[in-house]
């Protein structure tokens, strides 16, 4: 039996919509991809600078340190910094590496607080730029 025009018709037309949904279904998987991609790249840009501000943080704490004795809220100052910008950090990422450098570097501020909150106007700040040079690493790589 021969297949009539109008089946022909209905077949071609029905290939022709699965044929554009099909487009359509990849055109927004790959839309989704590229956004994914973009949402990466903001993400590792926002860790890069909130580690670089943090640096400049870990910078304005040793010199706190070393001028503690002249003004001594410098230092919760610098640490209060240090505690704002990892909590950016901490919000806009789900990289196991950098979530355990902010760790370190939360815990390492915590002993300086504790260092201070036990009367140590010069606490060692070495844990803290350590953590701090760890986080940068892990944003940059």
């Amino acid at each position: 039996m021969a297949v009539s025009r109008g089946r022909r018709r209905s077949r071609s037309l029905r290939s022709r919509r699965i044929a554009i949904a099909l487009t359509a279904v990849a055109a927004v998987g790959l839309t989704a991809g590229l956004t994914t991609g973009c949402d990466a790249v903001n993400k590792a840009m926002d860790c890069v600078q909130t580690a670089d501000t943090i640096a400049d943080s870990v910078t304005n704490l040793q010199q706190a340190v070393e001028n503690a004795s002249n003004d001594p809220t410098q230092l919760d100052q610098s640490l209060a910094s240090i505690d704002k910008n990892l909590d950016k950090i901490g919000d806009k990422t789900d990289n196991a590496d950098v979530n355990k450098a902010v760790d370190d570097l939360n815990k390492a501020v915590a002993n300086v607080r504790t260092a201070i909150k036990n009367g140590d106007n010069t606490p060692d700040v070495s844990p803290v730029t350590d953590a701090a040079g760890e986080l940068t690493k892990v944003c940059t790589s």
